[in-house]
């Protein structure tokens, strides 16, 4: 399997945090509708599932998609950054593992 090249890390490691704060901050825009808001979710939820695991490989993007699924289809839990949790795991946190 080819290797990325360093300069290929870096530029997948910003756009996968400038889309992750963009993604979360769709996902937060419903509590600015008060109960209409939540009914957006149900478009969103899988969408952002979706996303998640399309940004983020292997299991990684499996967990994370049906976390972030979740965490938007339940009511009031829209504040989570689930995108920005996962770019700090992947990017922080497991490359010290």
């Amino acid at each position: 399997m080819k290797k990325k090249s360093q300069l290929e890390a870096v530029d997948t490691k910003t756009r996968d945090l400038i889309l992750g704060i963009l993604f979360d901050g769709i996902g937060m825009l419903s509590f600015t509708i008060p109960f209409l808001g939540e009914f957006s979710d149900v478009v969103w939820a899988p969408l952002s599932g979706f996303l998640m695991m399309w940004m983020y490989k292997g299991n990684i993007g499996k967990i994370a998609g049906t976390f972030s699924f979740l965490e938007e289809i339940l009511p009031f839990t829209d504040i989570v950054p689930s995108f920005t949790l996962t770019w700090i795991y992947n990017y922080w946190i497991k490359k010290d593992e």
